[in-house]
């Protein structure tokens, strides 16, 4: 017996829409704005106007005048400017090999992020080297890949991108440098920036606060308890940071899981510390080269595409 014509149609239609719906989440790009922007005399008292809280470096004339000019002091592992210092470690632990970066900067204004092709949207990609390379930073890590979604506060370089919350554990970095981390999804994202948040991340979970290990078994299990490829980003001291990349999913590292993570967070000292995408976008770039080895099936190693990153530089 012959179908009815008007079967076809909705399944033609229901077709469509299940590719239209695949490709509106993982293909076509979508660029946004919201508006609003931190008030940057709240740096007033750090950065280029003061000296420096920790002058690495030593002026190119030994004579020093008011003119002194610094220049970085660069080796394999380490990068030491007048405002901001980055050194690179290796360590082994849970059968996997991880990258610590150790950071401190003179002002906040020194801890950024930066876009995909600099531009904010859906499905804006570009590898974590790209974007670092394009933005002259020393240093990178990969972000929170906000791109993936349609809700999660985005507050980047004092500009507010997307007012929308959800669920997700916020991070918000200040602009006097230091962390926060909000739990409830209901803070406003325009009194986030009337308050002079810097960067707020939406990923999670939260990892440390106050010191102490923060994720549950619950979480563990949300957020995915095998072992991976991991990004974290934590705080040690006034404007002194901690940043770790592992690999994963290879015979040589099986990766972390997220409680191997925040273990590994607080024997570095991180007194707040957070999760950020990981699996295939966990990248770590320092001074022109990729430091980990990033992959997403366990069978090649390369950079995947990322929506944004945190940088020094």
């Amino acid at each position: 017996m012959k179908k009815p014509r008007w079967t076809h149609i909705y399944a033609a239609i229901l077709f469509l829409f299940t590719v239209f719906i695949a490709l509106d989440t993982f293909v076509i790009s979508y660029s946004e704005k919201d508006g609003s922007q931190v008030d940057e005399s709240m740096f007033d008292n750090q950065g280029e106007n003061e000296e420096p809280k920790n002058p690495w470096v030593q002026p190119r004339d030994e004579g020093g005048d008011s003119d002194e000019i610094y220049y970085p002091i660069v080796t394999e592992n380490s990068y030491q400017a007048e405002n901001f210092s980055v050194t690179i470690s290796e360590l082994r632990k849970y059968e996997t090999s991880i990258y610590v970066a150790e950071v401190k900067v003179s002002s906040a204004r020194y801890l950024k992020t930066a876009f995909a092709n600099d531009t904010f949207g859906r499905n804006v990609t570009a590898l974590t080297s790209e974007i670092a390379e394009d933005h002259r930073a020393v240093f990178a890590v990969n972000g929170d890949y906000y791109g993936a979604r349609e809700k999660g506060i985005v507050i980047r370089n004092g500009i507010l991108y997307r007012t929308q919350a959800d669920s997700l554990d916020l991070l918000c970095i200040y602009a006097d440098g230091s962390f926060k981390i909000y739990h409830d999804g209901e803070r406003d994202a325009e009194a986030l920036v009337k308050e002079g948040v810097w960067q707020c991340m939406t990923f999670g979970p939260s990892l440390i606060e106050d010191g102490e290990i923060t994720v549950t078994d619950g979480q563990e299990v949300k957020f995915s308890m095998q072992s991976n490829p991991r990004t974290a980003i934590g705080i040690v001291d006034e404007l002194s940071y901690i940043f770790v990349v592992s690999d994963g999913r290879t015979d040589e590292s099986r990766g972390l899981s997220l409680l191997e993570l925040a273990d590994v967070m607080q024997e570095l000292g991180a007194v707040t510390a957070y999760n950020l995408d990981g699996g295939g976008s966990s990248s770590m770039y320092f001074n022109g080269r990729v430091v980990n080895n990033p992959t997403t099936s366990g069978t090649s190693i390369q950079e995947r595409g990322v929506s944004d990153i945190v940088y020094i530089g």
